[in-house]
């Protein structure tokens, strides 16, 4: 399993093509209501949306693609809703591993599965190891993810381990604890259905992702989509700490890219 850096304590490659992306798939519901359709419909609609976000994806390069699926959070809803989206992320378990696995891609699953019982706990892990050494792009699905609890269970795995050292731990002690450390951080952050936070998701790896928010809603979100973030990501100029001058005295020629804040 390779090991990233922080981008907190090292500089990481910047490329054209995002390395990873995340992302939150807000706006099945609404796009359903504007429809006069069932909620029901607007995620179904969603789970079609992922396919095609992830041949995208693939096509363009990315390494890593994280989407949000399910968060701690969304025991909230109602319970029928719930009990519906349980049933499509079994569908989407049972039909997609295979088609995953012929293309190349390696599947994870990250959250807290337990809560989701064990058709869906067994699902994830035959999946996962029918995918465990494709390499062309790791698509993961956070299932009953938060932040928090990801910061928590990642602490009590660092002190369950290392008793000896009495919580003088370092940021990469910790780091290799979390639920993703398997991948690098995100280079983008998207959110669709026009909410601009976070929710929850990602808050540690997030600390240097750039953010872009779209009104569009997630059933909507398709291709083209997905290549306006990321021409908007091009158009970021990531210096993690240092000033314009020194990305430009370091690349040898005037920065092109626009400066943000």
């Amino acid at each position: 399993m390779p090991s990233f850096s922080s981008s907190t304590r090292d500089i990481p490659q910047v490329a054209e093509i995002p390395r990873h992306i995340a992302i939150i798939m807000d706006g099945n519901g609404r796009w359903a209501k504007q429809r006069m359709l069932p909620r029901a419909a607007g995620h179904k609609r969603g789970v079609e949306i992922v396919r095609e976000v992830v041949k995208a994806c693939v096509a363009r390069g990315v390494e890593y693609l994280t989407l949000f699926a399910f968060s701690s959070e969304n025991w909230r809803r109602p319970a029928d809703e719930v009990s519906m989206l349980k049933g499509l992320f079994v569908m989407a378990l049972e039909r997609e591993a295979e088609k995953l696995h012929r293309n190349g891609i390696r599947l994870r699953v990250v959250g807290d599965l337990a809560p989701f019982g064990k058709k869906i706990t067994d699902l994830v892990e035959r999946a996962e190891r029918l995918t465990r050494d494709n390499q062309k792009m790791t698509l993961s699905i956070a299932a009953n993810y938060g932040g928090r609890w990801d910061l928590l269970q990642a602490m009590q795995r660092l002190i369950e381990s290392r008793p000896e050292q009495r919580g003088a731990f370092t940021e990469e002690q910790l780091a290799s604890c979390l639920a993703m450390a398997y991948a690098p951080e995100p280079d983008l952050f998207i959110r669709t259905g026009g909410e601009q936070r976070i929710s929850n998701f990602l808050l540690w790896q997030l600390a240097y992702s750039e953010f872009y928010f779209t009104d569009t809603l997630w059933p909507d979100f398709n291709a083209a989509a997905l290549d306006q973030a990321i021409a908007s990501y091009q158009r970021r100029e990531r210096r993690f700490g240092r000033t314009s001058e020194q990305l430009k005295s370091a690349a040898g020629a005037p920065a092109s890219k626009t400066e943000l804040a």
